[in-house]
């Protein structure tokens, strides 16, 4: 299962597709690659030597202009930083829906970043998400062709950090103090609202895919803005199986959601609501929240499986457009 990582729970979502790797010089749909003109921000000739989460001292010449960062680009965008290319699985099958109204037209890149693809996108930085993403001398291939920045597995487990962390990598370390300074005002806004309109009724995060249910743990990803963030009340449940599993999204079996004592319930829905559905089941019908007809469904696409400022904000507005009359 996932571990502790939103490495991992990136991992979780490509092992349900086909992986599809590019040619040198193309996009993952074939066509040539064309990086976004940043050069609208003048760069300053200032040095800096910074040491990244696997220890290498890392010298970056002033503000970085053409950034590449998949799995990044929460942090990226909410900075006003457009990346040379963004994540992708599968010729672009998968990738971060929500981030598109600022990424379209961005170009693709694999998600296990090649390293002709790499070096086609001619950046001046990298940023890597996880110390495991350059394991197998990769760094030294990456390293060749740009400064190379690998975030440390504290801060890629902690979004707020990863942020702070990106920030001072970009030379934006105020912007980075800004933005997690809105976040929180934001949600402890809406931790008010929601105490004021369901009190200490709870709530759970389901994510429907191949027919297998998954559900967030209480402390990471979107549970911790569910729980930590908005304050609310997380079923037993939930509880009892995140004490037992580290993973962003534990699987959980129909027969176990039956005994889900959640009063509302977010579905994350990959499958669909087809004939063959798993929400077609008997027992999914029976869970309370089910019942009491408090299910609140979203596609796959929205924020609900990510993390980052942009993404929990997102979140947010979700549960809030939900729970709030």
């Amino acid at each position: 299962m996932m571990k502790k990582t939103k490495w991992l729970h990136r991992w979780s979502m490509v092992s349900v597709l086909t992986l599809a790797l590019v040619a040198c010089g193309t996009d993952e749909n074939g066509g040539e690659q064309q990086a976004p003109d940043n050069s609208g921000d003048e760069p300053t000739s200032e040095e800096r030597v910074l040491t990244d989460g696997m220890g290498n001292e890392v010298t970056i010449s002033g503000t970085p202009e053409n950034v590449l960062g998949t799995y990044l680009e929460d942090h990226l965008v909410a900075l006003d930083v457009l990346p040379v290319a963004q994540w992708s699985v599968h010729g672009g099958d998968s990738i971060q829906q929500y981030l598109q109204g600022d990424l379209e037209g961005i170009p693709l890149i694999p998600h296990d970043l090649p390293f002709e693809a790499v070096s086609g996108y001619n950046p001046d930085l990298i940023l890597v998400d996880s110390p495991a993403l350059v394991e197998g001398g990769k760094y030294e291939q990456y390293a060749k062709i740009a400064p190379t920045f690998v975030i440390g597995e504290e801060e890629n487990n902690d979004w707020r950090e990863e942020l702070l962390t990106v920030g001072e990598v970009l030379n934006k370390k105020e912007e980075a103090e800004q933005v997690l300074a809105d976040y929180n005002t934001k949600a402890e806004e809406a931790k008010v609202q929601l105490q004021d309109s369901i009190g200490e009724q709870s709530a759970a995060a389901v994510w429907l895919i191949n027919s297998s249910f998954f559900i967030v743990n209480e402390n990471l990803s979107s549970g911790a803005v569910m729980y930590g963030d908005l304050g609310l009340t997380a079923p037993a449940v939930v509880q009892e199986i995140s004490a037992a599993d580290t993973a962003n999204w534990s699987a959980i079996s129909l027969e176990k959601l039956v005994e889900l004592d959640a009063d509302h319930l977010f579905l994350i829905n990959s499958d669909g609501d087809g004939a063959d559905s798993a929400i077609q089941d008997n027992l999914w019908k029976s869970i309370p929240a089910v019942q009491n007809g408090n299910v609140y469904e979203f596609e796959q696409g929205t924020a609900w499986l990510y993390q980052g400022a942009i993404a929990n904000g997102q979140i947010i507005d979700y549960i809030l457009e939900s729970l709030v009359e």
